[in-house]
């Protein structure tokens, strides 16, 4: 998948917006970092979005870690394909979204980076 379409948190959220509507996930470079992923906590359908709060968590052979939404919102589905098969992320990060959400304020959107941005973000980070 391109990433030329998506935005970027700091946190190593992925978004992809569709109308008033968002796909969640985590970016590649969280997914190397966290190394193979094992499983999974998804939020329920309904569920609250805060931008910048943790809304999910992350369990990997290394450590488990939350995942940041980077917009407000509800959640409307979540990928229960990950259930079973968290290795997904791992496969397909771009591909895996966590969560499809409603975009609430779509300006929250301008405070994201886009693809080359976030590419130049990561050259800095330290994993």
């Amino acid at each position: 998948m391109s990433t030329n379409n998506l935005k970027f948190s700091k946190d190593h959220e992925w978004i992809k917006e569709e109308g008033k509507k968002a796909y969640i996930g985590i970016t590649d470079y969280a997914q190397n970092a966290l190394g193979n992923i094992v499983f999974v906590e998804l939020p329920k359908a309904g569920a609250k979005l805060v931008a910048g709060k943790a809304f999910a968590n992350i369990e990997s052979v290394k450590a488990v870690s939350e995942i940041f939404s980077p917009i407000s919102g509800s959640v409307l589905e979540i990928n229960k394909a990950l259930e079973n098969s968290p290795e997904l992320v791992n496969e397909d990060p771009y591909g895996s979204w966590i969560v499809l959400a409603s975009l609430d304020n779509p300006e929250e959107l301008n405070s994201l980076m886009d693809d080359d941005k976030y590419k130049e973000f990561c050259k800095n980070e330290k994993v």
